[in-house]
């Protein structure tokens, strides 16, 4: 069964990007919101496994933090699992201080850590073919 991500914020080319990653690793469906008022919107309509929230959304450049502070002090939805996407260790301190996972950034896309980090949230692997 796939795993539901909600990408936010990511501009055009690094969307691709992280989808091609996480529908090449795992199982997974991704839908995608550019604003704080989306974001919200569609996550008290549908359950989410994982939202990764971009550091500085794209469409506003407004901090993605914004968003995490938002979904992590709402009663129906502070349970929902958020990483951020920064390739800045500080940023990443930061979030897990307001409430994320670990998360990581762009550069990382691929990595054996960052396969890692996200299994606990979309679930195991995909086999590689031989």
């Amino acid at each position: 069964m796939s795993r539901q991500v909600l990408s936010v914020g990511q501009c055009v080319p690094d969307a691709a990007a992280l989808e091609r990653f996480l529908k090449a690793t795992f199982d997974v469906r991704i839908s995608q919101a550019d604003t704080a008022a989306e974001t919200l919107d569609l996550l008290r309509k549908n359950p989410y496994d994982l939202v990764l929230i971009n550091r500085k959304l794209d469409a506003d450049y407004t901090d993605g933090t914004d968003i995490l502070r938002a979904i992590k002090t709402d009663e129906a939805l502070k349970t929902t699992p958020v990483m951020i996407v920064s390739n800045y260790p500080e940023y990443q301190d930061a979030a897990v201080h307001l409430g994320a996972a670990y998360g990581f950034g762009k550069a990382e896309l691929g990595r054996s850590d960052v396969i890692a980090r996200l299994e606990p949230f979309i679930g195991i692997e995909k086999a590689t073919p031989l």
